[in-house]
């Protein structure tokens, strides 16, 4: 008798976390000695609201990486979202009518590595032809292109004034430019390690870069150059980075399957964040900082409450690897790409 009451008990609350999970997008096994927690975390899936809200289709080989701009521009009704290619054109898109704004060609590669200026003014990408092209947002012109590489450039950004740009290469060097007249101002060598990602503090002051081989994080002043410290706790290629809002926090992305949050300022590692179980290509924090998205090749996209370390919810529906995953500075759209040469949009109501 106590048996059977007890079976009754366990199947219902099966029955509540499958349908949950399945209505929500979260995760779709459950181990019967793990209901509560898992009722818990599809209870957190269904507060997101997190679905998926539409596609965008154009590219014609894979979506490498994308970025929405900061600020609105007048002749789109929303964001621009701007995304790249093997293809070697940069595709800008309203996200409000979901239209192409138009096409940038210019690049001879595949295009690798954009960003958006802080004023939203102008687009910076980079690729596998070893050049920098700078865009006006507004008329798709080309300001200028910057060279100085000898390899691929995988990964670039802005300072947040907009007066600098940083970009990595395969030829084992970082590189600051100035934005506004694109002459190099210094050159970082990255321990003589590739560097897959770079990002640059929310006060502008500390640089970070992530190194293939060796699994480290290098920190720099950004306004000298000089090394301030190594991050160790990976065991495979750091593939991306992300300051949180606030400066308070580092996120780094790995090939080891792992996520990790850093106290930057101290070197310590916060917590570790597993649940993928292939290549990590792309970390990013929400706008306020309390939600980090990752893009992995085992095609997902998950959520994670970036103060406890446990995962929303998990986003499935790229039938290919996931390259890259970009917040709305609103908050409410999650933009990811992938190697399906899709781009799709997931929205948070």
């Amino acid at each position: 008798m106590t048996n059977n009451i007890k079976l009754k008990i366990l199947t219902s609350s099966t029955v509540i976390a499958l349908t949950l999970m399945k209505f929500w997008g979260g995760e779709a096994s459950i181990a019967l000695s793990g209901i509560s927690s898992r009722l818990n975390e599809s209870v957190s899936t269904m507060q997101k609201n997190v679905s998926l809200g539409f596609t965008l289709t154009g590219h014609s080989d894979s979506v490498s990486a994308i970025a929405i701009n900061p600020q609105k521009i007048e002749e789109s009704q929303g964001r621009i979202l701007a995304s790249i290619s093997g293809d070697k054109i940069i595709e800008l898109w309203d996200l409000e009518t979901r239209q192409p704004i138009r096409t940038l060609k210019g690049h001879s590669d595949s295009v690798k590595t954009v960003a958006f200026s802080p004023n939203g003014k102008i687009l910076a990408s980079a690729g596998a032809d070893k050049m920098i092209r700078l865009w006006n947002v507004v008329t798709g012109n080309l300001i200028r292109t910057i060279k100085g590489h000898s390899a691929s450039v995988e990964s670039i950004v802005f300072s947040p004034d907009g007066n600098f740009i940083v970009s990595s290469s395969w030829d084992q060097t970082v590189n600051l430019w100035n934005a506004n007249t694109g002459t190099k101002i210094r050159t970082v060598r990255g321990d003589c390690d590739i560097v897959n990602a770079v990002a640059v503090s929310p006060d502008g002051e500390t640089l970070a870069t992530g190194n293939h081989f060796e699994g480290t994080i290098n920190l720099w002043n950004l306004a000298t150059g000089e090394k301030i410290k190594t991050l160790t706790g990976h065991v495979d290629a750091v593939s991306s980075l992300a300051f949180s809002s606030d400066g308070k926090t580092l996120a780094s992305g790995s090939w080891d399957k792992t996520i990790k949050l850093w106290n930057f300022k101290t070197g310590d590692i916060l917590r570790t964040l597993n649940g993928h179980y292939h290549k990590i290509w792309s970390v990013a924090f929400s706008p306020d900082g309390k939600t980090l998205a990752s893009g992995s090749w085992d095609k997902t996209i998950k959520l994670w409450n970036s103060q406890t370390g446990k995962r929303i919810s998990t986003l499935r529906g790229h039938s290919q690897r996931v390259w890259s995953v970009a917040f709305s500075p609103d908050g409410k759209n999650l933009v990811s790409s992938s190697f399906d040469k899709t781009i799709k949009v997931w929205q948070h109501e």
